[in-house]
């Protein structure tokens, strides 16, 4: 997969020598936690999981998001991502109403249109140029493609902060210590990458998954008796 250089040496206004490049400032603070998007609030179905008793340990937590990622939301939010990206104005609904249909529930549903919306409203006050609300993976393509940010390098980083989260919430939830939920991480970010690599030339006639487990999760999650996360 062919990746722009995120390290560039130029000089700033002020003469002295910059070595990052802005557009990958702009995308690391897009994705950081600190932007006002409630990423912390989701736990994408893992809270039942762990309930359940199918999350357990580090180990079966990284087989659970691993699973997400190549054969689940992981998947289907690149190649929405990329559509969004290459879309047309006029088209971009579109998009967004195929990403609405594919979330599996009305939990998976919400995490998506709140994450996408809260990301329009502060994106629309700093840069400008984004719509009142759109899905979130449709809504990180769009404003990617109006700052002129690399496709793929969006799309790698957007699936290793949505891994990182759901990482946070196994350490509170399994739960896990910050070392072993940093080591499952770290293991998983290769597949980011392979995922990455194999979605961005597909189409949205494309999508689809394979984890069935995850999406009763979210459903079950609906009606958990207890619960600290929103989905």
């Amino acid at each position: 997969m062919a990746t722009a250089p995120i390290l560039t040496r130029r000089t700033s206004h002020t003469g002295t020598t910059m070595l990052t490049d802005p557009k990958l400032l702009t995308l690391t603070q897009w994705l950081s936690p600190a932007y006002p998007v409630g990423a912390f609030s989701y736990s994408h179905g893992l809270e039942w999981a762990v309930e359940a008793g199918h999350v357990t340990d580090a180990a079966s937590f990284a087989e659970w998001l691993r699973d997400i990622l190549e054969q689940g939301t992981g998947r289907n939010d690149t190649i929405l991502m990329a559509a969004a990206y290459r879309s047309t104005p006029e088209g971009l609904a579109e998009v967004d109403a195929l990403a609405c249909a594919f979330a599996s529930s009305k939990e998976r549903l919400l995490e998506t249109q709140a994450q996408g919306a809260a990301f329009c409203k502060v994106t629309a006050a700093i840069w400008g140029g984004m719509p009142p609300a759109l899905t979130y993976p449709v809504a990180l393509g769009h404003a990617a493609a109006i700052q002129g940010i690399p496709l793929d390098q969006t799309a790698v980083m957007y699936l290793h902060a949505f891994a990182s989260n759901l990482c946070a919430a196994a350490m509170r939830l399994v739960p896990l210590g910050q070392t072993e939920g940093n080591q499952v991480l770290h293991q998983l970010a290769p597949i980011c990458e392979a995922v990455v690599a194999e979605a961005l030339p597909l189409s949205t006639d494309d999508l689809g998954g394979a984890c069935v487990l995850a999406e009763i999760a979210s459903m079950k999650h609906e009606t958990q008796y207890t619960r600290l996360f929103r989905t």
